[in-house]
């Protein structure tokens, strides 16, 4: 997982909850990094997933919240950081639509050793888009903040409904309805 992910997370804890608990959470997670992050590094996801858990603990949220809090957070700063990626898009499903042929090509040319999670998208309706979430990390809730705050960026409404198609997470469909 590439650090921007490590390093977007903990800027947005320490906004929401202080450098406190950045500071426990990391010393209470078993990281082989012990916490020190670039944006450009790679690092196992297994991190992330521990500082989530341990977030859990330290603020009561549950960890699908807090991952899906981190995607909506994560797409504005990703659309800050890389506003090439939004250049003469209009339309969140058209951005959505774009993801897996655009996107990600993209992303991989930047860092080739980049593990992304892989998405079908299938328009239903002019408004209404089917996209499968695929990967072995079962971080489908970042992806549905992430959908959220697609949306967001594009002023639209949105109304999503989740199908597990995994009990694990690794494969879930998101029915997605701009409104």
């Amino acid at each position: 997982m590439k650090g921007i992910i490590f390093t977007e997370f903990l800027e947005l804890v320490e906004d929401k909850f202080g450098f406190s608990v950045v500071d426990e959470i990391i010393e209470q997670s078993e990281l082989p990094s012990e916490g020190i992050y670039t944006a450009v590094g790679t690092y196992n996801y297994k991190e992330m997933v521990s500082l989530v858990m341990n977030l859990q603990k330290q603020t009561d949220i549950p960890a699908i919240t807090l991952m899906e809090v981190f995607g909506e957070h994560l797409f504005s700063r990703l659309a800050k950081l890389y506003p090439v990626f939004l250049n003469g898009v209009e339309d969140p499903i058209k951005f959505l639509m774009s993801l897996e042929d655009y996107i990600h090509v993209e992303v991989k040319k930047l860092y080739p050793e980049a593990e992304l999670p892989s998405f079908d998208t299938e328009l239903q309706k002019p408004d209404q888009l089917k996209m499968t979430y695929h990967s072995v990390r079962c971080l489908y809730p970042v992806a549905e903040g992430l959908i959220k705050g697609c949306f967001k960026h594009f002023e639209s409404e949105v109304q999503i409904t989740k199908n597990m198609i995994t009990e694990s997470g690794n494969k879930v469909e998101f029915i997605i309805n701009k409104l």
